[in-house]
């Protein structure tokens, strides 16, 4: 797959966005906007190896529900989005996740977590009337950032709660905030960027929550 660079300024939007600049004839629009949005995009998902995650000695007898991140505004789609500005949002054409950012990191930090070994139960949802503890959270930022000199990074930030199931009281929270640089604006380095930074912050939410609850890691 040979994916082009795209400007360092001015992605596109979105393939009806594109209308905005261009003439086009009444009778043609609806054949361009149709024809755009059954395109077919490569389709990206992250990984975080096994290898990365803490180690527990042994595992609790605690069983930890991970629940889906809130994400609003623009971050709440399955397109890779990138920000030229902090105010602006755009897309990366072509190109969109395998899930949308809060189930893709729900995911990660359950997959993260089974791999430690630190819990007896770790899942989207619980198995019986609920679990001991959930871990409920905000991802403020999920995209790629373009700084000064066109510099470009991939930004993550989610905010943590870890709160216990039966009083509704939280009894611990975090913000978890990481930035990796990206030396192209083409398609695959940004998803390999957002995967650097995926394997950064999904085994420190992995150990926080493990070492808040008692767990002795080893490694």
């Amino acid at each position: 797959m040979t994916l082009a660079p795209l400007p360092r300024r001015g992605f596109i939007l979105s393939a009806l966005a594109m209308g905005a600049g261009v003439t086009v004839l009444p009778g043609c629009a609806a054949v361009t906007a149709v024809g755009a949005a059954t395109a077919p995009l490569d389709t990206f998902d992250l990984r975080v190896e096994a290898a990365r995650a803490p180690r527990a000695a042994r595992a609790l007898a605690r069983a930890v529900i991970i629940e889906q991140p809130e994400v609003s505004g623009a971050l709440d789609t399955d397109r890779i989005m990138v920000r030229p500005n902090p105010l602006q949002a755009e897309f990366l054409p072509g190109a969109r996740w395998a899930e949308a950012p809060g189930p893709l990191l729900q995911g990660l930090i359950v997959r993260n977590l089974e791999d430690s070994g630190g819990l007896r139960f770790v899942g989207r949802r619980p198995v019986g009337p609920g679990g001991d503890f959930a871990l409920i959270g905000t991802l403020t930022d999920f995209q790629a950032e373009l700084g000064e000199d066109d510099a470009i990074s991939v930004h993550i930030r989610y905010s943590a709660r870890l709160v216990r199931e039966s009083d509704a009281a939280i009894i611990a929270a975090r913000v978890f905030d990481t930035r990796v640089p990206v030396g192209s604006s083409a398609a695959l380095p940004l998803v390999e960027g957002f995967n650097s930074a995926a394997e950064t912050v999904i085994p420190e939410i992995s150990r926080w929550v493990l070492t808040t609850l008692g767990a002795r890691l080893t490694g």
